[in-house]
C-alpha cells in the first residue's frame, strides 16, 4: 500500500518504520518544520514536505499523525484527494473526518512512544474504527500487517481507552520523576527503584492491580504514613497528593474486602 505519513512525532516516526518494514511504501511524510519532515522521511526513504500543498496525489491512505486540535484542519485540506484518510488519535471522534469525507477510519496504537526507543510493533494493540464496512477491511489488513492485536474499538469506548492509558502510563510515570527527585534531595540514585518499578509493573500483566496492591495504605499502617507525610513536609502539593492517593487505596481495599 502507498501511504502518506502526516506528521512527525512519535507515533508518525514508529508508524512510519512499521509500515516500511512491513513492505509497505511511503510516498510522502509532510510536517511543518521541514527539518522533522526530512528526518522521518530520510529513514523510511520518503520524500519530505512542509507544505500540503505539496501532496503527492499518487497514495493509497493518508495517516494523520498530529495533535488532536488540528486534525480536522488537516482532514479538511486533503479531503479533495478523496482518498482515505485516518487519524491516529485516541480522543479524537471519527466525526472530526467524517466532517469531511465518508473515507475515513481511526487508526490508534494503544501505546506509549519515543522515537530513541524502539518497539516491537507486533505487540502494540491497534484500535480501529471506520466509516463502514469497506474500509473497517482494508484499516483490518493494513493493522494485522504491522501487529498482532488489532480491536474494534468504536469512539465512544476509545474515549473511556483513553483517559485510563493516561492513569495507566503518564501518571506513574509522573510519580517516578516526584520518587526520582525525593531520592535526589538526600543524595540517593533512582536506579534503586528501577526493579521495584519493573516487579510492579511485571504483576499486573498476570494479576488485576487491586490484587496485588501493597504499601502502608493498604494495611492501613498510620505511623508509617504519617512519617511520610512528615518528610514531605516543605511540600504541600506532594503532601496532598501523597494523602489523596492513599486514601484511594484504603478505599480500594475497603470496597473489596469490607471495613476491617
Amino acid at each position: 500500500m502507498r501511504i502518506t505519513i502526516i506528521g512527525s512525532g512519535n507515533v508518525a516516526t514508529h508508524l512510519a518504520a512499521a509500515f516500511k518494514n512491513a513492505g509497505h511504501r511511503i510516498v510522502q511524510v509532510y510536517s511543518r518544520d521541514m527539518q522533522n519532515a526530512a528526518l522521518l522521511a530520510y529513514h523510511v526513504k520518503a520524500e519530505p514536505i512542509d507544505n500540503l500543498s505539496q501532496i503527492d496525489p499518487e497514495t493509497d491512505i493518508f495517516i494523520i499523525a498530529v495533535k488532536d486540535d488540528v486534525i480536522g484542519l488537516i482532514a479538511e485540506q486533503l479531503a479533495p484527494y478523496q482518498k482515505l484518510m485516518v487519524h491516529t488519535s485516541g480522543a479524537t471522534d471519527l466525526y472530526a473526518l467524517l466532517a469531511f469525507s465518508d473515507n475515513v477510519g481511526v487508526f490508534y496504537p494503544l501505546q506509549t512512544f519515543s522515537k530513541a526507543k524502539e518497539v516491537n510493533f507486533r505487540t502494540v494493540p491497534l484500535c480501529i474504527e471506520a466509516a463502514d464496512q469497506e474500509v473497517a477491511k482494508r484499516l483490518k489488513e493494513l493493522a494485522y500487517g504491522i501487529s498482532n492485536s488489532v480491536y474494534d474499538i468504536d469512539s465512544q469506548h476509545r474515549k473511556t481507552l483513553h483517559p485510563a492509558a493516561v492513569f495507566a502510563c503518564n501518571f506513574p510515570n509522573y510519580l517516578y520523576n516526584v520518587a526520582q527527585q525525593i531520592l535526589a534531595e538526600h543524595q540517593l540514585n533512582f536506579d534503586l527503584l528501577r526493579p521495584l518499578v519493573l516487579e510492579t509493573a511485571e504483576k499486573v500483566q498476570n494479576s488485576l492491580p487491586a490484587n496485588v496492591q501493597t504499601g502502608p495504605a493498604v494495611r492501613n499502617d498510620e505511623i508509617t504514613m504519617n512519617n511520610h507525610l512528615r518528610l514531605l513536609q516543605g511540600y504541600p502539593d506532594l503532601q496532598q497528593l501523597y494523602t489523596l492517593l492513599s486514601q484511594g487505596i484504603i478505599k480500594m481495599d475497603i470496597d473489596r474486602h469490607g471495613d476491617k
